[in-house]
């Protein structure tokens, strides 16, 4: 997929959110954590040097953070969105 379209399923996404109820929690921790390994993917690609808990390549840790921060995953993906495209610029 590439980047613009990839910027613009994570736009969609997060304004529409994927889907309600436990079922759909689970589905969005889905989608957020294989966002966040996606876009530190690209940190690393681009020598961006963002770091933190939110830039991890581990899978579990970004499904753990989602699990107890339900109401931030959309946010939180928008955020680093927002930090690659300065760091592209």
């Amino acid at each position: 997929m590439s980047s613009d379209m990839f910027r613009t399923v994570l736009i969609a996404t997060a304004v529409l959110g994927i889907a309600a109820g436990p079922a759909g929690a689970q589905a969005n921790c889905d989608w957020y954590a294989k966002t966040a390994l996606k876009q530190q993917q690209e940190n690393e690609q681009r020598k961006c040097g963002f770091s933190g808990n939110g830039w991890s390549s581990d899978l579990r840790s970004h499904m753990t953070w989602c699990s107890s921060n339900p109401d931030q995953w959309k946010s939180e993906a928008q955020r680093r969105e927002q930090l690659l495209t300065t760091c592209k610029k």
